[in-house]
């Protein structure tokens, strides 16, 4: 690794701090309603949404009824994807005609992206109409983010708020969300992606002349070659800044009508990680201490810093298994990646795409070597909360923290306390459920795939590179990440059933259990700090939030990926003879 690429990354993540201290402030000023230009300018939008839908702005519900709402919600937005899908024949804006989605992908893409995971057992330009990308997939992409980010809202506002039987309205939420922070920043990123060539247009298709004829198997002259075109750049914008991720082509964000120019690629790195990290500080500001949104940010990136690092030092050294080949790899494992971006770039964009629940690739990660792969694999099974999703990294980091909090209370032996609030048993048997939850559905459905000979047979690669690929695939369902190892076949009906199962499972048994703990929170006193209460605020914090998530994360995965990526490098090394 060269001192340019060093200066690459340390000026991305300067910029990305410098712009999400502002962003986050103005998200706690939208979900706490005070008067700003935005709200001058939306305001009146607002206020004929909630007239249109019945809605009073001041009434607000327990947890357990900001839950419904919500699953309700999330239930019809599943029902109509699933529908649009199925009847897309029939619907306008399809100017290829394409059929109906069988029911099985249309399932497991409508549970996709309604959970945030985005995850794609088909290829969108050859599968999903104008009208499917627009109407279903992209609505989600907005309503799935703002989901988030009102549930990571809700906790906050149990940790700021006094012995209060209500967090809030999720009705509300959802619309400010979506109105002021989503819409806003999807429209300025979406003019800026146009600029740089991302298509964004109703027309089906291109035809264009090769500027070198080629010739098929039947030995006939190919002189033309058709490009699919559509609504891409709308697209783009929100599933970058929603941590979405669904790309609108195949091949996702290393097409080129997607993601044309180096600069379009820092664009939507940017995007990202952009409110993941911008809610550290909405959350400071809602509880009205700002260190601890600097605590937050400081914990995702000592959790994500060193594996972007693993992850490039490993691809710069190249493919052991090319060296006997004679490959010059003087830039690199280049195998899977776009020479437009190079190493550098596709190494930072694979752990920023997986630590935060984006899932969208510039890259193939299954060409990655194996300790370049795994570094990406375990940012998703540390159960992505460095960065994590728009609002689910926040509030799953939160969940970490409160284990945290009672394992230090219990060390010195005293009631464990964060923020002025006692955590009591309720709250551990809660935050055990956000973390072991989407773990066992991992292993249980890797173990399920492995022992079932047809289904193993999806993953073509032998050994422990098909293994990681289909432990790849359930990790990244179980948490919402959405991306693939992409040598795994995982349109097979057991894959889009158990996949989407899986999906189900990562989302909604972490957001019931984690709206359980604002509506507790919402109702205790504060407690003012003494002499036994371990401060928050401090890097020393930082130390044991970190060391649990990593202690979490080791005993979970480490056995299964030992079977995995590290015997796979294991392998190489003692080919290139680097082990005795």
């Amino acid at each position: 690794m060269t001192a340019l690429v060093w200066l690459q990354y340390a000026l991305y993540f300067a910029i990305l701090v410098l712009a999400a201290v502002p962003l986050g402030r103005y998200i706690a000023r939208v979900y706490e309603g005070q008067d700003g230009i935005a709200r001058r300018v939306l305001g009146p939008v607002e206020r004929g949404i909630y007239r249109l839908a019945g809605i009073r702005a001041d009434e607000e519900t327990s947890w357990k009824q900001y839950a419904l709402c919500l699953l309700a919600f999330n239930l019809v937005g599943a029902l109509f994807v699933y529908l649009i899908q199925r009847f897309q024949g029939y619907l306008p804006f399809n100017p290829t005609h394409l059929p109906g989605v069988r029911p099985e992908i249309a399932f497991n893409t409508a549970v996709s992206f309604t959970t945030n995971t985005n995850w794609q057992a088909y290829g969108g330009e050859t599968t999903m109409s104008h009208f499917t990308q627009m109407a279903g997939l992209t609505v989600q992409n907005f309503l799935s983010a703002s989901t988030g980010m009102a549930v990571a809202i809700t906790l906050a506002r149990g940790f700021a708020r006094r012995s209060t039987a209500t967090v809030g309205s999720f009705w509300v939420d959802l619309t400010r969300g979506t109105l002021y922070v989503l819409l806003p920043l999807s429209l300025f990123l979406a003019g800026l992606l146009v600029s740089q060539g991302v298509v964004q247009t109703f027309d089906s298709s291109a035809t264009v002349s090769l500027v070198e004829p080629q010739v098929d198997a039947s030995g006939q002259m190919i002189t033309e070659q058709i490009l699919p075109l559509g609504p891409v750049a709308s697209q783009v914008a929100i599933k970058q800044l929603g941590t979405n991720g669904g790309g609108y082509f195949n091949t996702n964000s290393a097409h080129p009508f997607e993601n044309p120019t180096p600069f379009s690629n820092f664009l939507e790195l940017m995007a990202i990680l952009l409110i993941p990290a911008a809610l550290c500080f909405t959350f400071g500001a809602m509880v009205r201490s700002p260190r601890h949104g600097w605590i937050l940010l400081a914990t995702m990136l000592a959790l994500l810093v060193p594996l972007v690092v693993l992850c490039a030092a490993t691809e710069y050294g190249g493919n052991p298994a090319l060296v006997g080949l004679g490959l010059d790899q003087a830039a690199g494992n280049m195998e899977g990646k776009e020479v437009r971006f190079g190493t550098a770039t596709s190494a930072l964009w694979a752990t920023v795409t997986t630590a935060s629940s984006n899932g969208s690739v510039n890259s193939m990660h299954d060409s990655f070597t194996p300790l370049g792969g795994l570094a990406p694999m375990w940012l998703i099974q540390l159960g992505e909360v460095a960065f994590g999703g728009v609002g689910s990294g926040l509030y799953g980091l939160l969940m970490f923290a409160v284990i945290a909090v009672f394992i230090a209370g219990l060390m010195v032996g005293r009631t464990p306390e964060f923020l002025g609030k006692k955590l009591d048993a309720y709250e551990m048997k809660m935050a055990s459920l956000v973390i072991l939850i989407p773990s066992a559905a991992v292993l249980v459905g890797t173990a399920m795939a492995c022992l079932l000979p047809d289904v193993a047979a999806a993953a073509p690669n032998p050994g422990p590179h098909g293994f990681s690929e289909i432990l790849y695939a359930f990790s990244s369902a179980a948490n919402n990440n959405g991306s693939a190892f992409a040598g795994l076949d995982a349109g097979g009906r057991f894959y889009t059933v158990a996949l989407g199962i899986c999906m189900l499972i990562g989302r909604y048994w972490v957001i019931v259990p984690v709206l359980a703990v604002a509506g507790s929170l919402a109702r205790k006193p504060v407690v003012p700090p003494s002499a036994g209460t371990l401060p928050t605020d401090t890097p020393l914090f930082v130390v044991l939030l970190v060391g649990t998530v990593l202690l979490v994360g080791a005993l979970t995965f480490i056995p299964a990926l030992a079977l995995g990526p590290i015997v796979e490098h294991l392998r190489f090394a003692v080919a290139a003879g680097g082990v005795p």
